[in-house]
């Protein structure tokens, strides 16, 4: 996804400078939860890989599960160019050696935790045979590592799917997805295989069965500010918190971490409920916390890459931010245990004096494109937040009891949610549902255009930079600009298009 469009990518940074501050609005403060510490586990997708492995290195006494899909072992883009850490690239033994050589002195200096916690790490690790961007070998190399630290055969998985390219597999179908073997955008793909259900399994054994529709009002919008001011982070992050858990019962905690070109900035919350994991963690008493990256266009130097910025809102993996950048003293590492401590700092309810959810929503004086939400007052709530199919609307606090809301669609019914906010900034219950229908006519149906890419950009649906070609509005990279790759094209507005298929 996207290490090897680094460079390139340097072109396209005026371009992307006016998306850098997309989710910079504040959202309520991370909760504190009644967490299992002996329960809390990572993962991550392709630089998210790289970083949770770093994180289940640093702070090993506190992760003990690590899961990396498509990535590479610890410190490699620190001795090496990040190129030498993906493309398939043959990792040696020397280079493995160097690289156990800084784990081994960042473990005396106390840099990271002691390495001996490794060893009882339950590991996860997961490439497709059709991933070019990173390949199996330098996942073998990462195996290597792990065995080299004491990881029994026994904790460690090794899944090699055939097909699968870069991509975060799934078992089902979501809007916008790509097939197995394409390594595009959101990099989410049905490639028949529960990663989700796999990388959990592997930390927390047999779970119980998935919930296909969790509760929108179950996913939490948090001001990831309050824990760092480092420019390749977002102002919000996210998570899933069960309803159990937001209500005091034990829980388990699991950090997943998206890849580049993932954040919210590039693909809105398909990360965050496109995956699977809040399928499993709803019925399985798990609070996910989804930490979000953003662009950042500046250029600055690295470990061992040279001088480069960041447009594709990758985690830091290569040095970008400092050379402690794998080390517990990392600022986006620093930052992400913030958060984990924060939410294992409570003993239930969301910590804080959690507030009840209100009663009493309802929805009226419909038009074209807005809608009125009302709901009885919560004693101790300070303010309210708004959420239509379970996306928060309100830029800031709702002071009464009342909400218009804009720019919605004609002849859509929607659903809308409400919560309280007390004074320390902590998010209660959220409300029961309330629908309304705007008015007017329903728009008319998408149209669909399937051709080759080259016919694609001529027809003015797609636009091609640096030999690969992105669907004009969203931005989708739809792979290489040639006449031999297919895409169908979904036109939702004019000059709009995501790749999909119409009804």
């Amino acid at each position: 996804m996207t290490f090897k469009l680094l460079r390139p990518m340097l072109r396209l940074a005026a371009a992307l400078a006016a998306l850098g501050t997309a989710g910079a609005m504040a959202q309520v403060n991370l909760g504190q939860y009644n967490i299992d510490t002996s329960k809390t586990t990572v993962s991550g997708l392709s630089s998210g890989g790289f970083m949770a492995n770093q994180l289940g290195i640093a702070y090993s006494s506190t992760f003990k599960g690590v899961g990396v899909f498509a990535a590479g072992p610890y410190m490699c883009a620190g001795h090496n160019n990040y190129t030498a850490c993906m493309y398939n690239a043959s990792i040696s033994a020397s280079q493995l050696t160097t690289m156990q050589n800084s784990l081994n002195s960042y473990s005396s200096s106390g840099a990271i935790d002691n390495k001996s916690n490794i060893a009882g790490q339950k590991i996860y690790l997961f490439i497709g045979t059709s991933d070019t961007t990173v390949g199996q070998n330098p996942t073998t190399a990462l195996k290597t590592q792990y065995t080299n630290n004491g990881v029994p055969a026994g904790n460690l998985q090794h899944v090699v799917r055939s097909g699968a390219s870069h991509t975060f597999p799934t078992d089902f179908d979501s809007t916008g997805n790509n097939g197995c073997g394409s390594a595009a955008s959101p990099y989410i793909s049905n490639c028949s295989y529960d990663g989700a259900k796999a990388v959990l399994e592997q930390f927390y054994g047999t779970l119980n069965p998935r919930n296909n529709a969790p509760a929108a009002g179950n996913y939490v919008q948090f001001n990831q500010s309050q824990f760092t001011s480092n420019p390749g982070m977002a102002a919000t992050g996210y998570a899933y918190v069960p309803a159990n858990c937001a209500s005091g019962s034990q829980c388990k905690l699991h950090v997943a971490l998206h890849g580049c070109q993932q954040s919210t900035d590039k693909i809105g919350d398909k990360f965050v409920k496109n995956t699977g994991y809040s399928r499993w963690a709803d019925t399985n008493s798990i609070i996910v916390l989804f930490p979000q990256t953003r662009i950042d266009n500046t250029s600055r130097p690295t470990s061992a890459s040279g001088s480069l910025a960041n447009p594709n809102a990758c985690w830091d993996w290569i040095g970008w931010y400092g050379t402690n950048f794998a080390q517990k003293a990392g600022t986006q590492m620093a930052a992400i245990k913030a958060m984990v401590d924060r939410v294992s700092s409570g003993s239930g309810s969301g910590g804080g004096g959690s507030l009840p959810a209100p009663t009493g929503v309802a929805t009226s004086g419909a038009t074209t494109t807005t809608m009125q939400i009302t709901w009885g007052g919560v004693t101790g709530a300070t303010s309210y937040n708004v959420f239509r199919n379970g996306n928060k609307v309100n830029a800031t606090g709702v002071t009464g009891t009342s909400y218009t809301d804009t720019g919605l669609a004609a002849a859509t019914t929607y659903t809308w949610t409400v919560a309280g906010v007390n004074s320390s900034g902590s998010q209660g219950a959220v409300s029961a549902g309330a629908t309304g229908t705007t008015t007017g006519s329903a728009p008319p149906p998408a149209t669909c255009f399937t051709s080759s890419n080259y016919a694609h950009v001529t027809a003015g649906r797609a636009t091609t930079t640096g030999g690969y070609v992105y669907a004009k509005g969203s931005n989708q990279n739809m792979g290489l600009y040639n006449t031999f790759v297919t895409k169908t094209l979904k036109q939702t507005s004019p000059g709009y298009y995501v790749i999909g298929t119409c009804p």
